[in-house]
């Protein structure tokens, strides 16, 4: 089973590998880190489809389909499954939405190996890449072995959230990467007075890493309707709420730490905190993102900042107010990776500004 899963990752790595390996770009492996960003960001985005689908289980054991490599070879224990619960988390449908994510997932750590290789092989080239790429290889291996546990422990909430947290993380992780790739051919010159962001702009980034913390933890809790309306919550201001058990973090799901079923006082806590957190978010992202519009070199990523904050409030308002759409909630979660990706080049190009011809 392990082989069979190994080849069908290489086979799914071998197109992103081939792209590179084709590429007129003469530094190859520039080309693989954001070939493998741009990979990790469809994963995060299929990850979302995986969660919101409630496919999360679509194979209830690791890291193949009730023993097997794949979904057609597992198709009997699949059927009974389906058969004894119609409405459970076991159908065909989800066994393949599942192991797609573990396939592509794969492909990711096949890609962040190559760069292993690579940057080993052309240290001296790459100063400090060795090393950068054996941390996101252990940060894939980590994300791995939550992905096994998040299935072992049946969507615990907190190892979910931990999941996709690491995937935001192996995501920000590549962004840096890229933007320092980036940064020795440009032509453009990043002012010295960037520098005065760089405290902001840290602060800013670390907000956003909390409420995309915040908002995987109403997702894997299932709270997204537990408010229905905006700005009020349950037609007030402030509703009922229950704070201890919502953000009790070592439990199962749909369940209190006590093993009692989870109230809706507690759901509502948790959206209540997401959707007031966003404010703080729009400010320090939004303030982070006027200052840079106005330095050379930093207009782009600034307006790109600006134009995803305006349509993470959108679709964050769209999932409340139409009821958790699929698409909308899926590119939400989109949203709030690329906003993280930008606020992490954002972060690069603030830290140390120079004429970057130099390079």
């Amino acid at each position: 089973m392990w082989i069979q899963i190994t080849l069908t990752a290489l086979l799914v790595a071998a197109l992103p590998l081939s792209i590179v390996w084709v590429s007129g770009d003469v530094n190859k492996y520039r080309k693989l880190v954001f070939v493998t960003l741009f990979l990790t960001f469809d994963l995060i985005l299929f990850g979302a489809f995986t969660r919101l689908t409630d496919s999360g289980l679509g194979c209830p054991d690791w890291p193949g389909c009730y023993g097997a490599a794949n979904p057609f070879i597992s198709h009997a224990a699949i059927s009974a499954a389906q058969s004894a619960m119609p409405q459970g988390p076991v159908t065909h449908f989800k066994a393949w939405i599942e192991m797609i994510h573990r396939y592509l997932a794969a492909s990711v750590g096949i890609l962040i190996l190559a760069q292993v290789i690579i940057a080993w092989i052309k240290r001296k080239k790459f100063a400090g890449a060795p090393l950068f790429a054996l941390a996101l290889l252990f940060f894939v291996a980590l994300q791995g072995a939550f992905g096994m546990w998040t299935v072992t422990m049946k969507l615990q909430p907190v190892i979910v959230t931990i999941h996709l947290l690491l995937a935001m993380l192996l995501l920000a992780m590549l962004a840096w990467l890229a933007a320092r790739i980036t940064a020795q051919t440009s032509i453009e010159r990043v002012e010295h007075a960037a520098l005065k962001l760089k405290w902001p702009a840290r602060l800013a980034w670390l907000i956003l890493l909390m409420q995309i913390a915040l908002g995987g933890w109403v997702s894997t809790n299932y709270a997204v309707l537990a408010c229905t309306d905006y700005p009020l919550c349950q037609g007030v201001l402030i509703p009922d709420m229950d704070f201890e058990q919502g953000f009790s973090l070592w439990r199962e799901l749909g369940k209190t730490a006590g093993g009692e079923y989870l109230s809706f006082a507690a759901l509502t806590a948790i959206q209540w905190v997401h959707r007031n957190f966003a404010l703080l978010v729009v400010m320090s992202s939004g303030y982070v993102a006027l200052r840079a519009r106005h330095l050379s070199g930093m207009q782009r990523v600034a307006n790109l900042i600006l134009a995803v904050l305006l349509i993470q409030f959108c679709t964050g308002l769209a999932v409340i107010l139409f009821r958790w759409p699929l698409p909308v909630a899926v590119m939400h979660n989109g949203g709030a990776a690329l906003l993280l990706g930008l606020m992490t080049v954002l972060n690069y190009r603030v830290q140390s500004p120079v004429d970057l011809r130099r390079n």
